[in-house]
């Protein structure tokens, strides 16, 4: 099958900012690369994609105390690079259509643990947004980018 005619996954995406307007971003467990993202997950069928950012938020970060303050109105996508298809989602997918919520973290640090039941991230920090993009698998890097453009003025 030709990737173009795979479906995109349907995935919500959380750039949670702290007080200081820096994001948050974990470097991924399953790789070796320097693979840092922002948390973001699959919408299970029928799932608010809301809904959805708060349970990606609690399953990747340990903690859903947040407070929502942007959503971009459009999905963005992404496609995965070719030797990613098969190995990825059960190669259902060409990449993901996200749904990207901007949010305030509410909590402290300490409420960050990343020993969650399926862990995804090895270690983690507070970036400023401008870093994001460079930061990111190349195949994000234009998501990144777009999300800094929309959201940056939410970190003043």
């Amino acid at each position: 099958m030709a990737t173009s005619s795979l479906p995109y996954r349907p995935c919500a995406g959380i750039m949670l900012l702290n007080g200081a307007g820096h994001a948050f971003v974990g470097q991924r467990i399953d790789t070796v690369a320097e693979a840092w993202q922002m948390p973001q997950g699959g919408i299970d069928p029928g799932e608010d994609p809301l809904a959805a950012a708060f349970r990606e938020l609690e399953e990747e970060i340990g903690t859903r105390n947040a407070g929502l303050i942007a959503e971009l109105p459009e999905w963005l996508h992404y496609d995965l690079p070719e030797h990613l298809v098969g190995r990825m989602w059960g190669g259902r997918y060409r990449g993901q259509a996200q749904k990207w919520f901007a949010m305030r973290f509410l909590g402290t640090d300490d409420e960050i643990d990343l020993a969650t039941a399926h862990p995804e991230f090895r270690t983690w920090r507070w970036l400023p947004l401008a870093d994001l993009p460079a930061l990111a698998v190349p195949f994000k890097r234009e998501v990144y980018a777009e999300l800094v453009r929309r959201f940056a003025h939410l970190a003043d």
